[in-house]
């Protein structure tokens, strides 16, 4: 009884932390695997919207189009598209 109680004396501890460093380890790589090395991105997400638990709209932005897409378990539909809108400045927002 002694020797199990000793084995999850340092087993407990050892295991929690490997958890806890694959954890810190995954975030610090999840920014070089997802593509945060500074490149520009070709599509941007403008804005979602929540129409039902299966179902959500967004507007997407790709080279210089607005693209309304329909998000659902089957996939992306396309529903609309538009120019850009302008960029807002900072200045206007103030």
């Amino acid at each position: 009884m002694v020797w199990y109680v000793l084995k999850l004396l340092v087993l407990l501890p050892l295991i929690g932390g490997l958890a806890w460093a694959s954890l810190k380890f995954a975030k610090r790589m999840e920014g070089r695997f997802m593509g945060g090395n500074g490149a520009p991105r070709s599509v941007r997400i403008i804005e979602t919207q929540m129409l039902s638990p299966t179902l959500r709209l967004a507007v997407l932005e790709f080279h210089g189009r607005e693209i309304l897409v329909s998000a659902g378990k089957n996939g992306l539909v396309r529903l609309a598209e538009a120019p850009a809108r302008p960029k807002a400045d900072a200045e206007d927002a103030a």
